[in-house]
């Protein structure tokens, strides 16, 4: 039975989602705002005045703009992409009209368009590795990078992943500037934010802020479908910055800029360069990624929702627990649905560590090596159940 979808709204997806891999028009997404963003669980956070500039020792000057000395050292690094892509258009309305159809044998023709798009990237060594994001590039049937010296390669697109957004072009050429790396796990809200990129065609564009949260999950930012827990930052990022570094104030990526929410002023979100990092590798060494599946669609329970799903006249389950994180779906076939998890169950513990909401639950789900075994334990009918579920790798969907 279908579980009504007054409630379903808010499920984390751990299961198979609807990924896209067509090229952005203008480089960056633009996301509708989830309708629970208001009170969605929020990360550490600050509405402070920006911070000072970092500190140095006694002996060493601090340049007179430390921002203008973080470009000058990362921005010949960041590139412009420009991919392309044919896609089939169907023919103009109006002319399907079965008179016209006589004149075509019954199946009217269609027209190919060319789509264009515009986004950033940067070098990650100088043999011509260049970390952008996946829908910047993924589906493109050309890529363009043009570094800030004036010079433009063909670029090949070594992998993309759109569980991530993360892609990786190969150029060409040797000896390039390549960007230092910071460590993104490290962060914290307050510290400046820097970001380089090419928003709306404007090459070599810097824009400054602050961190504003770390750990954002894609559920929170309205794309459930990826699996990132992102930085908020409040510097200016705009369409065409997709694929651009995001600098602390030493000069270092932390993070990949890679999302906006619509009609909002200050909310930008970039990919941790610690996560983006480790599918990059993985895309240079495969070509592809694999991340663990487990087959399920999970809900955070509160009082609310409990009331909600028990009064629900088409729900085929009964809740007794107020919080915790209810499986509303197991896919048929899953690995979930092989170890015997079912509707209605609330995860509880996995090997043996407590689980409070589902973005916990995806984290230890993604950081589990394909093929592992997890010990689940949940409420069933009021009784503690402990199932092994071996992970199994998420299905590949392409459009």
């Amino acid at each position: 039975m279908a579980i009504h979808l007054s409630w379903k709204q808010p499920i984390s997806y751990i299961a198979i989602a609807a990924l896209g891999a067509g090229v952005a028009i203008t480089g960056d997404r633009l996301i509708n705002p989830p309708a629970s963003i208001a009170q969605a669980p929020t990360p550490a956070q600050v509405t402070a005045t920006k911070p000072n500039p970092p500190s140095a020792p006694a002996n060493v000057a601090i340049p007179t703009n430390f921002i203008t000395a973080a470009v000058e050292k990362v921005g010949p690094a960041v590139v412009r992409i420009d991919s392309t892509q044919k896609v089939q258009s169907p023919f103009p309305e109006g002319f399907d009209d079965p008179m016209f159809r006589q004149f075509f044998g019954g199946k009217m023709p269609s027209s190919q368009e060319v789509r264009r798009g515009v986004g950033s990237g940067f070098i990650i060594d100088g043999d011509g590795k260049i970390l952008t994001n996946a829908h910047v590039v993924a589906g493109s049937d050309t890529v363009k990078v043009t570094l800030t010296d004036g010079r433009s390669f063909t670029g090949k697109v070594l992998g993309a992943d759109t569980v991530t957004d993360v892609a990786v072009v190969k150029i060409d050429a040797n000896n390039l500037p390549a960007v230092p790396l910071g460590n993104s796990d490290q962060l914290k809200p307050g510290e400046w934010a820097i970001a380089i990129g090419n928003p709306l065609g404007l090459d070599n564009t810097v824009t400054e802020g602050i961190i504003s949260a770390t750990g954002r999950s894609s559920r929170n930012v309205g794309v459930p479908a990826e699996r990132v827990n992102f930085i908020q930052t409040d510097a200016a990022i705009n369409p065409g910055n997709s694929g651009g570094p995001l600098l602390n104030a030493q000069g270092e990526v932390i993070g990949m800029n890679t999302a906006i929410i619509q009609n909002a002023q200050g909310i930008g979100f970039a990919i941790p360069i610690n996560t983006a990092k480790n599918i990059a590798d993985q895309l240079i060494a495969n070509g592809k990624v694999e991340h663990a599946y487990l087959g399920i669609q999970m809900v955070n329970l509160s009082p609310e929702l409990k009331k909600q799903i028990n009064e629900d006249p088409n729900s085929n389950m009964t809740v007794q627990q107020d919080q915790g994180v209810l499986i509303a779906k197991v896919m048929p076939d899953s690995p979930a649905a092989k170890a015997g998890l079912k509707s209605g169950d609330v995860i509880d513990r996995i090997n043996n560590q407590a689980m409070k909401d589902a973005s916990a639950i995806q984290q230890v789900v993604e950081q589990t090596p394909v093929g592992n075994e997890l010990q689940i334990g949940v409420t069933r009918n009021g009784q503690p159940v402990t199932l092994s579920v071996r992970v199994g790798t998420l299905p590949r969907q392409d459009s």
